[in-house]
C-alpha cells in the first residue's frame, strides 16, 4: 500500500502562518489521508505541521537589516533544499517570504512547486519578473488585479481571494474587551501595530511611545492595545513599561479582533494589518521607518503611488501614509486625535474601507477553500 500524499510548506512570517494552517484545515477538509512536513509558526504546528526550524528565523525584513543575517539564512535554505530531498514530497508549497521560498523554489528539480502568495513585484523591481519562469508549476494570488499584471509578462496567475476576509477581524466583541481588561465604557482605545519581525518592532516602538506622551495631554484616559505575535511579545512588553498610558498587549486572536472593536483609531505599519483594519472598521494612520539606506534604496525602485496595501485597493490616498522622516511623534499624534475628534473623517475611511475590501472576495467559497482546490489538483 503507497504512502498517503505529502505536501511540504513553507511559511516565514506570522501572516504566512495564519494562511499556511488555513490553506492545511482545507486541504485536509478535500484529502484527510494527506501528510504535512515543512517550516511553519504556531498555528502551522496547531494543525500537525512539525516545523524543520523556527519558522522567526526567516522573519527579516529589509536590504540592509538582512546582512548580518546572510550566512544563518544560507544554512537554513540548505536544510530545507536537504529535508525536501530526503522526504520526497508530491508537492512543496512555499507561502510568502519571496526573498527565501523564491530561492528555494530556484533550487528544487523534480518536484512540483507552488507560490501562494504573488511576490509584489508590480510595486517596486519589476524587472525581477523575468527571472520568474520556471520557479513553479502555480501561483496563486491574493490581489485582484494580480493575474493581469502577471499575465502581461507571459506568466500565469490565479486569484484566489484574500485571506484576511477568513480572520474574524470584523466579528469582535468591543464590549467584551472593555469589560475584560477593566477599562471605561467612554475611555478612547487606540490600537498600534509596529508589526511582527524582530527587525522591524524595534523602529517604530520609541516613536510609538513619545506619541502616547503628546497624546495623554489632550485623552487622559486614552488605552492603547498592541496586538503581536507571540515573538516579538517580549520586545514589546519591555517597551511599555515606560509608556505613560495604560498598555494592553493582545496576543491571543480572538482578544484582538475584540480590541480592533473597542478601538477609535489605529496607528499601522505598512501591509496586511491595514486590510485587517479596514476589514473591522478601525480609522487609520499608517506609519514605518526602516534603515535610512534601505529607504533611499526603496524609493528608488518603488513604483506604486502608496505604500498602505488599503490605499493602493482604493486607488487613492484613503488614510495618510506617514513614512520615514514623517514618521513624528508630533505628526502621529495629530493623525490620531483628527481620527478620534473627527467623525466626519473617520466615517469617510469607513466608507472606503467597505468598497475596497468588497474586491477580495473570490469567485465562490473561502480563499482557502479555493487555494486548497489549486493545490489539491496537483496532487496524484
Amino acid at each position: 500500500m503507497s504512502a498517503a500524499p505529502l505536501v511540504w510548506l513553507l511559511a516565514g512570517e506570522a501572516s504566512g502562518d495564519v494562511i499556511g494552517a488555513r490553506l492545511m484545515a482545507s486541504l485536509r477538509a478535500l484529502r484527510p489521508e494527506l501528510r504535512f512536513a515543512g517550516v511553519g509558526g504556531p498555528r502551522m504546528q496547531a494543525e500537525g505541521l512539525e516545523s524543520l526550524f523556527e519558522m522567526r528565523e526567516l522573519s527579516v525584513m529589509g536590504l540592509v537589516e538582512i546582512l548580518p543575517r546572510v550566512r544563518r539564512l544560507s544554512r537554513l535554505m540548505a536544510a530545507a533544499e536537504a529535508d525536501i530531498a530526503a522526504r520526497r514530497p508530491d508537492l512543496v508549497v512555499t507561502i510568502d517570504s519571496p526573498g527565501f521560498a523564491l530561492r528555494l523554489l530556484a533550487r528544487l528539480r523534480g518536484v512540483t512547486r507552488i507560490h501562494y502568495v504573488a511576490p509584489q513585484v508590480w510595486a517596486w523591481r519589476e524587472h525581477r519578473v523575468k527571472h520568474y519562469p520556471g520557479r513553479w508549476e502555480r501561483l496563486l494570488c491574493l490581489l485582484p488585479f494580480e493575474p493581469a499584471f502577471f499575465a502581461r509578462h507571459g506568466i500565469e496567475a490565479r486569484f484566489v481571494g484574500h485571506p484576511v476576509l477568513q480572520s474574524g477581524a470584523d466579528r469582535g466583541d468591543g464590549a467584551r474587551f472593555r469589560a475584560r481588561h477593566d477599562i471605561a465604557p467612554d475611555a478612547p482605545v487606540l490600537i498600534l501595530m509596529p508589526g511582527s519581525r524582530r527587525s522591524e518592532v524595534p523602529r517604530l516602538l520609541p516613536v510609538f511611545g513619545r506619541t502616547l506622551a503628546l497624546l495623554k495631554a489632550r485623552f487622559p484616559d486614552l488605552v492603547a492595545v498592541v496586538p503581536v505575535a507571540q515573538a516579538v511579545a517580549d520586545t514589546v512588553e519591555r517597551a511599555a513599561r515606560d509608556w505613560p498610558v495604560t498598555c494592553v498587549i493582545a496576543t491571543d486572536l480572538a482578544d484582538k479582533h475584540d480590541a480592533y472593536a473597542a478601538a477609535g483609531a489605529a496607528l499601522t505599519k505598512s501591509g496586511t494589518s491595514t486590510l485587517e483594519l479596514a476589514l473591522a472598521g478601525v480609522p487609520m494612520a499608517v506609519t514605518y521607518r526602516v534603515n535610512p539606506l534601505t529607504a533611499a534604496i526603496a524609493r528608488r525602485l518603488i513604483r506604486v503611488p502608496h505604500v498602505a496595501m488599503i490605499n493602493l485597493l482604493a486607488a487613492r490616498a484613503l488614510v495618510p501614509e506617514l513614512l520615514q522622516g514623517d514618521c513624528r511623534a508630533d505628526r502621529l499624534a495629530m493623525a490620531v486625535t483628527t481620527l478620534l475628534t473627527d467623525a466626519e473623517t473617520a466615517g469617510a475611511q469607513r466608507a472606503g474601507f467597505r468598497a475596497a475590501i468588497s474586491g477580495l472576495a473570490p469567485p465562490g467559497g473561502t480563499p482557502s477553500d479555493l487555494a486548497a482546490r489549486e493545490v489539491a489538483a496537483l496532487l496524484p
